[in-house]
């Protein structure tokens, strides 16, 4: 699939040597500070708004301020220059970068000075330079609280200061940007945990590299474009239920029957051709679901029969009962493609034996845990999970040799190879409870309608949240939002999707 590449801090720099060991190499630090000036004039700095504050830093982020306050001043903006490092310690670039400032006739300045006014900010102080184990010194901290507190429109190159850029995980404090400007390609901690609330919109200045092309791809970006290879073909008018596939979903213990309500109803409406329901719950807790009475409620041992169904969704709602373990165990030793949730997750962090039947498991199955679900897989906290999402991710694809969703602002899909993909869709709607279980639905639904493992993973996290962002739109923001809500959205999109990458069929 044709994908966006996203790297690593260790693979932008691999990038930058390749690029730079050729024979007369490419001006990177002054195709970078004219990209940012040219984001600068054209968005921030219109009409009477000709002020503009930089901070340069002490590294080539700090360069690339440098030359963008050059451009700026020779196309008549009044730019205050704030350096915060020591001449005598730039690299060569920024060095002669803030000599040509200096040339041009601009001066430097050690702080913000107190009382000015401006009509923008651009942060060069970090960039993705920043080492994330070591606390900020108290000058940054001060000047990155002083940018915040502006209140004015702030144009971060590369990342925001203070983000760190593999992990996207703020230890303190972190610049807000209302616009990114990063150079080469995307970054990880751009795209996931607080990235998601401190990089504003992202633009990507490639610099005329081809990244591609330098190196390998491991990581990629999950958006409208990329998914369009994961769609099911559209339905041919010789076809019938048993076309589509028949999906079990086993859960629903007592309390918590609606979480396999949800899950059953989502992929009903995602174009399962037959869902079963296996309730844990007491006999005679239901017996059918009067908001979608075309789901089949059957025992629960019924659904691991050989050859009932085509793939089974088990966890939303199944308990830690003795019970939920023993169907859980004999579900993890069938054929069937799983899509393993909720409770089934817990019960596996819990237990060695099932721990042990996943890993070997030679059928698909796809785990979906959220942040504290990934720390109980790991034996880990939640802080460490969130410390670096795409490592965690990573590792649980290995681990259990399964495709994995590590769920949360800017989800990540993992797979046992390494490579990854960042989710851009979704919105703070989504938290709220039964998202997960709707979402375990849609991957329940794509399966049995003969969709591979891989594409079903990357087009129903993709589908879950852009139709979370459609009802945004709809309902004029995330409050009240709920998953039941997502269903009927994420039918409507995923109908008009097929049409789109088939016209005339």
């Amino acid at each position: 699939m044709n994908t966006t590449p996203v790297y690593t801090t260790a693979g932008i720099r691999k990038i930058e040597s390749l690029a730079l060991s050729v024979p007369n190499p490419p001006p990177l630090m002054e195709k970078a500070g004219l990209a940012a000036a040219e984001i600068a004039r054209t968005r921030l700095l219109t009409g009477d708004r000709r002020r503009v504050l930089i901070l340069a830093g002490p590294g080539n982020n700090g360069g690339d301020a440098c030359v963008a306050a050059r451009h700026l001043h020779g196309w008549g903006k009044q730019v205050t220059l704030v350096f915060t490092g020591e001449a005598a310690r730039l690299s060569q670039d920024a060095k002669q970068a803030l000599t040509q400032w200096q040339s041009a006739g601009g001066t430097i300045i050690p702080e913000i000075p107190a009382g000015g006014q401006w009509d923008a900010v651009i942060d060069g102080l970090f960039g993705i330079g920043l080492d994330e184990t070591r606390p900020l010194a108290e000058r940054y901290r001060q000047l990155i609280q002083q940018v915040n507190q502006l209140g004015l429109p702030v144009l971060a190159l590369d990342i925001p200061s203070g983000l760190p850029s593999d992990s996207g995980n703020v230890q303190d404090v972190a610049i807000r940007a209302a616009i990114t400007a990063t150079f080469i390609a995307l970054k990880p901690g751009l795209l996931t945990s607080d990235g998601c609330d401190y990089c504003g919109e992202i633009m990507v200045c490639d610099l005329e590299l081809d990244a591609a092309a330098l190196i390998p791809l491991d990581n990629g970006l999950l958006d409208r474009a990329s998914i369009a290879a994961c769609l099911p073909a559209p339905r041919r008018a010789n076809s019938h239920k048993g076309t589509y596939g028949r999906l079990g979903i086993l859960g629903g213990a007592s309390g918590m029957i609606g979480a396999t309500l949800l899950a059953g109803r989502a992929a009903l409406r995602l174009g399962a051709g037959r869902v079963y329901l296996g309730l844990l719950a007491e006999a005679g807790a239901l017996t059918v679901d009067p908001v979608q009475p075309e789901l089949m409620l059957r025992p629960p041992a019924d659904l691991l029969h050989p050859d009932f169904l085509d793939a089974l969704v088990i966890g939303p709602g199944l308990g830690s009962e003795i019970a939920a373990c023993m169907y859980l165990e004999q579900a993890l030793h069938t054929s069937l493609p799983l899509v393993l949730d909720a409770d089934a997750l817990n019960l596996i962090a819990q237990h060695e034996e099932l721990r042990s039947a996943l890993q070997v498991r030679s059928a698909s199955s796809i785990l979906t845990p959220h942040p504290a679900e990934a720390a109980r897989l790991r034996n880990t906290t939640v802080a460490e999970i969130q410390r670096n999402r795409l490592e965690a991710a990573r590792n649980l694809a290995r681990e259990f040799n399964c495709a994995v969703v590590l769920k949360g602002a800017g989800s990540i899909c993992a797979f046992p190879d390494g490579h990854c993909h960042f989710n851009t869709s979704g919105n703070p709607g989504l938290s709220s409870a039964g998202t997960g279980d709707v979402l375990s639905g849609f991957l329940g639904a794509l399966l049995v309608q003969g969709v591979s493992a891989e594409h079903a993973l990357l087009l129903a996290v993709y589908l879950h949240g852009a139709a979370a962002d459609a009802l945004l739109e709809q309902q004029h923001g995330p409050l009240g939002m709920v998953a039941s809500d997502i269903i009927p959205a994420a039918r409507n999109l995923l109908n008009r999707w097929i049409g789109e990458e088939n016209p005339g069929w």
